[in-house]
């Protein structure tokens, strides 16, 4: 609820400060004495665009204030999502300066913001209905949200969305593998190839090396040979290394006979002669199982060449091209999981499909039943307010699923016998949306979460028992909320719980206006000014005191 407007040189207004109080707050004046300034600065603390031809003549900034009491969860939670510090009594400040350079200053409990933001808080505190209204009424985009309050289907909503949701998440999956599909499957083949390739040729680390060294011995297969050949000669020959050996232990040996002292002598050379046997038989074994094989070379020779042909294109060594095998393998997986959730996702979306169609018939039968009912009540409160062959019809469209249904929802009216309902935006004039708004609001008073509304001189083009039941029904849709009315009409203003008169002067060159709140008496006075249009007399005096009376009694 508004509590509090301070603005500072907005147009004519030098400095004004207005209290609010819950229910039907008026707002009059003569004409041009500055009362659309008022919803103008609202406004422009809303975060609506403006213009700085608002500025007062001769001043560089403009500032308004607005404080609200007992913000409900919806904005709080807005505020804890941008950041924003709350009052601990739930009270709620906006404020925004103008610049002559073109420059804002937004702040949102004295925390810097933007204009988005304040539009953003705004939205959910005030609505504001005037003359040239072109938002709710005249924005079918937001009709249905007035069918969607009276037919109290948020769960159906909230379900509807959620599989929403999911089913355009699957169709983003899906589109995604399906547009790499193609070039997965080109890829797939490639990577058998690459996996066939290299799991045949059987590769282990290490091999080159040992073949490079197997050929090496090969190569030189006759020099081997030759000295295996030669180190056994020098072993074994009948002069050889044994021989001399073995002669030199027997002369040890009977030398010790004698000479206990070249025993260790025999022993060791006698040792050594055993040993020499051995190496000289080891050596004839290696010349004897030397198998030099000329085709195992060629076979050798074609292996490595494979082997390095394998790796200019996996990898420079068995290591890489082990791991390439290994990597081709896990994103060969990879693709085959790719066509198994291609499958999952085909088969989730046309579950999804099925159940969101299901949602969307649920929610238009839902809406349906509540339009029919609006229509009825709407009818029935504009005929109430003086339009009598008034036909208003929700209209609705099928569309494709979107993320609110598939429900195209505009508003109809036909304010006259025989003419076809033609939407609200092309044949209701200021008066009239107002007074729609103001049956529409009246409907779904119980449904709406805006506490403050604004109508700015719904009496236009109204007059007699129009005005009065105006009047009336802008009472009964301030009961539990904030109704701030801007009037020519004193049947509306003497419904009024609070009266504030909007006064012009001139001083000098320049033109000031005046806000002051008006007591019974101040009240009656204005009252009979607005009923007089000129000078009042004593008994206008007195009418005007009996309907702020009579006003009173019947709110009771």
């Amino acid at each position: 609820m508004l509590i509090g407007l301070k603005i500072e040189n907005i147009a004519v207004i030098e400095n004004a400060e207005l209290e609010f109080d819950e229910g039907l707050n008026v707002m009059t004046g003569e004409t041009g004495a500055g009362k659309s300034i008022v919803i103008d600065s609202i406004n422009a603390v809303l975060g609506e665009r403006t213009s700085r031809e608002l500025i007062r003549s001769g001043s560089e900034n403009a500032k308004v204030f607005a404080t609200f009491a007992d913000i409900g969860d919806e904005t709080e939670k807005l505020l804890d999502e941008m950041g924003i510090e709350k009052m601990p009594d739930k009270t709620l400040v906006l404020s925004r300066s103008l610049n002559s350079s073109g420059r804002n200053v937004c702040r949102i409990n004295g925390c810097p913001s933007t204009v988005t933001a304040l539009k953003e808080i705004g939205a959910g505190l005030i609505n504001i209905h005037g003359q040239h209204d072109s938002q709710a009424l005249l924005s079918p985009d937001k009709h249905c949200g007035f069918i969607d309050s009276l037919a109290e289907n948020e769960a159906l909503r909230s379900e509807y969305k959620s599989v929403f949701t999911n089913l355009v998440s699957v169709k983003k999956e899906l589109e995604k593998l399906y547009d790499t599909r193609d070039e997965k499957a080109a890829r797939l083949d490639y990577l058998n190839f690459q996996i066939d390739e290299i799991s045949n040729a059987n590769v282990r680390e290490g091999e080159r090396e040992e073949l490079s060294k197997e050929k090496e011995l090969l190569q030189n297969s006759g020099r081997v040979i030759k000295a295996l050949e030669k180190a056994y000669a020098a072993l074994s020959d009948e002069n050889g290394i044994i021989a001399g050996v073995e002669d030199c232990a027997h002369e040890l040996e009977t030398a010790a006979k004698y000479y206990e002292n070249a025993q260790d002598s025999a022993k060791g050379i006698r040792g050594i002669s055993y040993e020499l046997s051995e190496f000289s038989a080891e050596v004839r074994a290696l010349v004897d199982g030397f198998d030099f094989n000329p085709a195992r070379l060629t076979e050798i020779n074609e292996r490595l060449d494979f082997l390095y042909r394998l790796s200019m294109k996996y990898g420079a060594t068995e290591a890489e091209i082990l791991a390439t095998l290994e990597k081709s393998v896990a994103e060969r997986n990879e693709i085959e999981v790719s066509d198994e959730r291609i499958s999952e996702l085909e088969e989730r979306l046309y579950a999804l499909s099925d159940e969101i169609k299901a949602l969307s018939a649920r929610l238009t039968d839902s809406r349906m039943k509540a339009a029919r009912a609006f229509e009825k009540a709407v009818k029935a409160e504009l005929e109430f307010l003086d339009m009598p062959k008034v036909t208003f019809v929700v209209d609705r469209k099928a569309t494709a699923l979107t993320s609110k249904g598939a429900d195209a929802i505009e508003f109809l009216i036909s304010a006259n016998p025989g003419q076809e309902p033609r939407p609200i935006a092309k044949i209701a004039s200021g008066g009239e949306l107002s007074r729609i708004m103001l049956a529409i609001k009246n409907v779904l008073s119980d449904k709406d979460s805006i506490d403050t509304l604004i109508f700015d001189e719904i009496d236009t083009g109204v007059s007699g028992s129009a005005a009065e039941k105006i009047a009336l029904k802008l009472y009964e849709v301030s009961k539990g909320r904030q109704v701030i009315c801007v009037t020519h009409l004193a049947r509306i203003a003497a419904q009024a719980d609070r009266h504030m008169k909007i006064m012009k002067s001139v001083e000098g060159n320049k033109t000031f206006t005046e806000i002051i709140p008006l007591d019974f008496d101040g009240r009656a006075a204005e009252i009979a000014r607005i009923t007089a249009g000129g000078s009042v007399t004593a008994l206008q005096l007195e009418t005007a005191k009996e309907m702020l009376v009579n006003a009173k009694e019947n709110a009771k």
